[in-house]
């Protein structure tokens, strides 16, 4: 565990020459996100984890103007600390589109990209959940954000499954959660981000991955975003909703696995 500008990071060895991965979380931006990935990913890969500037352990400042381009740099900033010159990265949502920005500037920094659940141009129905999101924090708090977040992010019979868990997990996302200025900055971030018309200049190979029922992101994001990329593999699985790396971890880890190797 260490700091590399602000940036709060771990790496959590892999066998012998094992290629690295960094996991990039999404909205809430906590390395920890990536829990249910890490027995999968550790077996065969180097991984590592970091918390997005603004939250978890990280600086709780933000760049100004915050951008998804600065969280692209902060990337690279662990990079540079861990002393790799390229890696894999998987990124969820804000994490996706923080590696497509990567694609996009430093190239020579990344090998593979796994893109869950992103999109490359603003959409009206992200848009408007991001606004009752937005409308949730100025006009009832913390809490009441983080209780809704469930409702967008996983589907109606998991939540009713998993209702002490959720209940268990929202204290603690209380505790830890960003300043209400850093959250909104971040979520404009992301509505600000628009690199449709650059996808044909992305060479990697990408991995755009993708829930049927995803009440956030419609998968019609997921498969423009991979008509428009040169080298891209779309995979869209029937159930999970949002946070599918959770519900559905199995399925999603063993298809990471496969595209990364």
């Amino acid at each position: 565990m260490a700091i590399a500008e602000g940036i709060f990071y771990e790496v959590h060895e892999g066998p012998a020459g094992a290629a690295s991965v960094v996991l990039s979380a999404g909205l809430g931006g906590s390395g920890a996100f990536w829990g249910p990935q890490m027995a999968a990913l550790s077996q065969r890969f180097t991984v590592v984890l970091y918390d997005h500037r603004g939250t978890g352990r990280s600086v709780r400042e933000l760049t100004a103007p915050h951008s998804v381009d600065a969280m692209a740099d902060d990337i690279v900033a662990v990079l540079d600390a861990v002393g790799l010159e390229r890696a894999h990265l998987v990124g969820h949502a804000a994490g996706g589109l923080a590696g497509l920005a990567l694609a996009l500037r430093y190239p020579q920094r990344l090998d593979r990209l796994v893109v869950v659940n992103g999109w490359a141009a603003p959409d009206p129905h992200i848009a408007r959940c991001f606004a009752t999101r937005v409308s949730l924090l100025n006009d009832s708090g913390v809490e009441a954000y983080v209780r809704a977040q469930p409702l967008f992010l996983y589907p109606p019979d998991w939540i009713s499954a998993n209702d002490a868990r959720l209940e268990a997990e929202a204290v603690h996302h209380v505790a830890g959660f960003p300043t209400k200025d850093v959250m909104l900055a971040r979520i404009g971030a992301l509505l600000a981000f628009d690199i449709s018309g650059r996808l044909g200049e992305i060479s990697a190979p990408v991995l755009v991955s993708a829930s049927a029922d995803d009440m956030l992101v419609p998968p019609s994001c997921s498969r423009r975003l991979a008509q428009g990329l040169a080298h891209a593999t779309l995979e869209v699985v029937p159930w999970g909703g949002h946070g599918f790396t959770v519900t559905a971890a199995q399925a999603f880890n063993a298809s990471v696995v496969a595209f990364l190797s």
